[in-house]
């Protein structure tokens, strides 16, 4: 069943189970809260009556919105005014449409005990569904027991080759990097006038 409720001066299309943002509500995390601008309701493609209907939801948190930036100019005027704000909201999950109600889910913990009860407890002995165990031999684990074999010492680099030879007697020196593109230095840059 749906219905589609009123609530902040906005409007939601709601199922059993929904969760919905709305705007704040009062009350604390846990509290119910009655929802009776009731505008429709149906289940499927039938539509029921809303008279008298009203639509039950718990509140799960108050929290705010995301923060909004107000800023305010006028050019030429030195006017400019800067605000936040960030909305309240209420988080809604929808417990009951009318008559309708939610049903409750078991916790987790109770519903796993309960699956494991007949699983834990043994097998007959004429069970013909119970595995029979096998002996299978051990297979050799794939790690060395040893450290040193786990750990080989690992080979030493070969040393890099002698530097490059000396320069030649008659050869060029090395030329410098350039520094064409690069910036100045700040007593460079400044420039001084040239004595007359």
């Amino acid at each position: 069943m749906f219905a589609v409720v009123r609530t902040g001066g906005k409007q939601y299309r709601v199922a059993l189970g929904d969760k919905i943002v709305v705007e704040k509500l009062a009350g604390e995390a846990g509290q119910r809260v009655d929802i009776t601008d009731v505008l429709l309701a149906g289940e499927g493609s039938e539509l029921k009556s809303v008279q008298g209907l009203t639509v039950a939801a718990e509140i799960i948190a108050q929290a705010k919105g995301d923060k909004v930036t107000v800023f305010k100019k006028r050019r030429r005027h030195n006017y400019r005014r800067k605000k936040g704000h960030r909305q309240q909201h209420t988080i809604l999950r929808i417990v009951a449409i009318g008559d309708q109600k939610a049903e409750k889910k078991q916790p987790a913990k109770a519903a796993a005990s309960k699956a494991e009860a007949p699983k834990s407890a043994a097998p007959a002995a004429g069970d013909s569904k119970a595995k029979p165990k096998v002996d299978a031999p051990a297979t050799e684990s794939p790690a060395p027991d040893d450290e040193a074999q786990a750990n080989p010492p690992k080979a030493k680099a070969k040393p890099k080759a002698a530097a490059k030879p000396a320069a030649k007697a008659g050869a060029k020196p090395a030329k410098a990097p350039s520094t064409k593109n690069a910036a100045p230095a700040k007593g460079a840059a400044k420039k001084t006038p040239k004595a007359k």
